[in-house]
């Protein structure tokens, strides 16, 4: 343990030396605190202009080198080869090691940019994480309390059939709620099969993402798409896209279950007298009905902002947040114990992801930078190539499947309104890039929320589906794995049909 410990010290330190000359390059030009705080208390200007007051003359995107990338590419290399070749170690120390990785982003960042690496931080943190695992855990907490009773085996059409209701519910509810509710009972359903991992990969393909393409509700960069103007039931012109990676993902799945039912033998077990299918815990549904109807509001109403350590934040996201954390509290109340111990419920999954996840934003914010710096950062080699409506869904797909979807979608959907109707407010720009260039927001839309189920971290359900099955003892892929003998065997030919029909 002491070498371990004397092992990530050396590590930081050494990181400390590289890293920080290299974040801290122009750095003279850059702000010191004072300029959060002269932002934070400028006099007769609205919240949002403070902000681009106190940043708007330095772009940290355009100044960070691509290596500053390095901590989020640690990262993920944790994620994906620590449990196959330290399983034990990473089980107990998966919440230091991401702890690590964001202290190797966030120390040498503060040193060189002070306040405005703070300001980022924070920011990150109270306008990403905090709403991000707050609706995981009141969707995680309320689903929790549903059980689904009565004899239900998972044979190869009725698995068909459950992951098809999980894929259509999710554009109502979420991704990640549709998720949380379908997966206990899927598991349940399949407790006798013995390859049960190509099941939950496929679940994740379809009710974790793919199916959250029909409305702003499904997923959060459509939603963000629908808080700058995008009509709430424009995305219906991505139906025809969903439908067909649909239907061909669940075509492959059927055959596999088929395959596999047949080659293991299986046979339904006998479990007596057949009892009839019935839900317990109904009540769940209208703690469910709440989160849905506290998102939505907070993208329909506008109730100012506050300012909380220098992050300006809509009032109705602190109320939102507010409400789901009442809401789960509800489902905690109302439920018996007894219920969520038949329903397998434990806290591991959600703690797991919230100990990765905070690694995963903070490390994440130089790609993020670079990202929104378009043209003038890192990354401009790849903004620049994106002409068509095939590089618009190819390039935001690919992105999105490592880093936030959200942002990624926005930086694409931006530089489209740039690309087509430069100098026009958005007010007046979105209405014509829905209807004179939809095929464009089209790729944008799709790319973001279908290229989310290529890895465990492309979206937030995949990683608690991951882990709510590893906990019922299922085999799940490596990080890798799941890429390598999934992703890159299923989806992406899938998306490639999808290119070649739409875009």
């Amino acid at each position: 343990m002491k070498l371990d410990r004397l092992a990530v010290l050396i590590f930081l330190m050494a990181f400390l030396v590289f890293y920080t000359p290299a974040v801290a390059k122009d750095h003279s030009d850059g702000p010191t605190h004072d300029t959060i705080e002269a932002a934070g208390h400028a006099e007769n200007v609205s919240s949002r202009t403070q902000e681009e007051a106190g940043h708007a003359h330095v772009n940290l995107g355009e100044k960070l080198p691509l290596y500053s990338c390095i901590p989020f590419a640690g990262m993920l290399l944790s994620i994906a080869l620590l449990p196959l070749i330290a399983g034990t170690f990473w089980h107990h120390h998966f919440g230091k090691i991401s702890a690590f990785w964001a202290a190797c982003l966030a120390l040498p960042f503060i040193i060189a940019y002070k306040g405005l690496a703070v300001y980022e931080i924070f920011h990150i943190i109270l306008a990403d994480y905090v709403p991000f695992i707050i609706l995981l855990w009141a969707l995680f907490t309320i689903s929790g309390g549903i059980l689904l009773k009565g004899t239900l085996r998972g044979t190869p059409v009725v698995n068909t059939g459950i992951i098809l209701i999980g894929t259509i519910l999710a554009s109502w509810m979420g991704t990640t709620g549709a998720a949380m509710l379908m997966i206990r009972p899927f598991l349940r359903a399949n407790d006798y099969r013995k390859n049960k991992t190509f099941m939950v990969v496929f679940f994740i393909f379809l009710v974790a993402n793919i199916g959250g393409a029909l409305t702003p509700l499904g997923d959060p960069p459509l939603f963000l798409g629908f808080l700058h103007g995008v009509s709430f039931f424009w995305t219906f012109k991505i139906m025809p896209h969903m439908i067909t990676a649909t239907l061909i993902l669940l075509i492959l799945y059927f055959l596999m279950d088929l395959y596999h039912y047949k080659k293991e033998g299986a046979t339904v077990p006998d479990d007596g007298e057949k009892k009839p299918l019935r839900l317990v815990g109904t009540y769940n549904f209208f703690f469910l009905a709440g989160v849905v109807g506290a998102v939505l509001m907070s993208g329909l109403l506008d109730l100012g902002e506050v300012s909380t350590l220098g992050v300006h934040r809509a009032v109705q996201d602190w109320l939102r947040d507010g409400l789901l954390i009442v809401f789960g509290i509800c489902s905690l109340w109302a439920t018996p114990t007894v219920l969520r111990e038949e329903n397998e419920f434990s806290w591991f999954p959600i703690i797991e992801v919230a100990y990765l996840f905070i690694g995963i934003f903070i490390t994440m914010i130089p790609c993020l930078l670079l990202l929104k710096a378009g043209p003038d950062g890192e990354f401009a080699f790849l903004i620049n190539a994106v002409k068509e409506p095939v590089h618009y869904f190819w390039v935001t797909g690919m992105l999105s499947a490592f880093l936030d979807n959200a942002p990624t979608y926005l930086t694409f959907f931006n530089t489209a309104l740039g690309g087509f109707y430069s100098g026009l407010a958005e007010s007046d720009a979105v209405p014509l890039l829905m209807t004179e260039n939809a095929v464009y927001l089209q790729a944008i839309s799709s790319g973001a929320v279908f290229f989310g189920a290529c890895s465990y971290i492309g979206n937030a359900p995949n990683f608690m589906v991951r882990s709510i099955a590893a906990e019922s003892g299922i085999q799940m892929p490596s990080f890798f794995g799941y890429i390598l003998k999934y992703s890159l065997i299923f989806l992406i030919p899938t998306f490639v049909i999808v290119t070649f029909i739409f875009f």
